[in-house]
């Protein structure tokens, strides 16, 4: 089972802004172990983000994304008891969901 993620929420002036660190290999299946065999791809593929149960940002990435990603990203809206749960998927059928009430 993956890691946690760490997410963060605040609210300013209207907006609320989401900070995420994902813990995951992001291996791209292109690179060789010390003996020379391929490491094989192992990357996310999904990233959903909801604020509420409504949709705020949806993503498909690929292997070219770097080892534990960093998302950062802003929405309209936002009070306090609010959730912001965020969800990924990855090549291998792993997923993870975290969520984060907002203050």
């Amino acid at each position: 089972m993956a890691s946690p993620m760490r997410i963060r929420a605040t609210m300013m002036n209207g907006a609320t802004e989401v900070k995420v660190l994902m813990s995951h290999p992001m291996e791209t299946g292109l690179r060789k172990d010390s003996t020379g065999a391929p490491v094989p791809a192992h990357h996310i593929k999904d990233v959903v983000a909801k604020h509420n149960d409504k949709v705020v940002l949806q993503a498909e990435w690929g292997g070219a994304v770097s080892q534990n990603p960093f998302l950062q990203f802003k929405f309209s809206g936002g009070a306090a008891g609010d959730t912001v749960s965020v969800t990924w998927n990855d090549n291998k059928g792993e997923t993870r969901t975290d969520q984060v009430t907002l203050r």
